[in-house]
């Protein structure tokens, strides 16, 4: 394989994890935005605590697309770690996301209901790189390309399997 098709085809994955990111993001976007604008306009809660309720609930929406269809096919093996990891980093998202909010309505007195859209909606775009680096780099690891191999060529012979060197652990 030539330098230019495999650059070309490394981009081409990635264009597929970022459309797959995405369209599991935009879910969990209008699960967030929903959640909020209810939770605010339903309660007497304050406004940074029922976008934290919503980040939460979006978040436990956008595990699920994430782990079955965006990474569907990484590494498996360690769901009790991944859950970790992808919460933690979920915290840090869910701080940037609404420390963004926070500033702008402790901070500004930028209050009404449709100052807290636009920056709820700022505060998800710088989180959402953040957790897209983080999730994909930490989180749903690729498999080493041996243990990727052997995953396929055991699931061709005999249907769905372990991974071999799964087994030896």
């Amino acid at each position: 394989m030539s330098e230019r098709s495999a650059l070309r085809s490394r981009l081409e994955a990635l264009t597929r994890e970022l459309v797959k990111f995405s369209a599991v993001g935009g879910a969990g976007v209008v699960v967030n935005f929903a959640v909020f604008n209810l939770v605010r306009h339903l309660t007497e809660v304050p406004v940074v605590r029922a976008s934290i309720v919503a980040t939460v609930v979006a978040t436990g929406t956008n595990y699920l697309g994430y782990r079955y269809f965006t990474y569907r096919d990484r590494d498996k093996q360690g769901r009790a770690k991944e859950l970790t990891l992808f919460l933690l980093f979920s915290v840090v998202g869910l701080v940037i996301e609404n420390g963004v909010l926070y500033i702008a309505t402790y901070g500004f007195d930028w209050d009404s209901p449709l100052q807290s859209n636009v920056f709820k909606f700022l505060g998800i775009a710088v989180a959402t790189l953040f957790r897209f680096w983080s999730y994909r780099t930490w989180v749903f690891r690729t498999l080493p390309a041996r243990e990727a191999v052997e995953t396929a060529e055991s699931f061709l012979a005999d249907g769905p399997q372990r991974p071999r060197s799964a087994s030896r652990r």
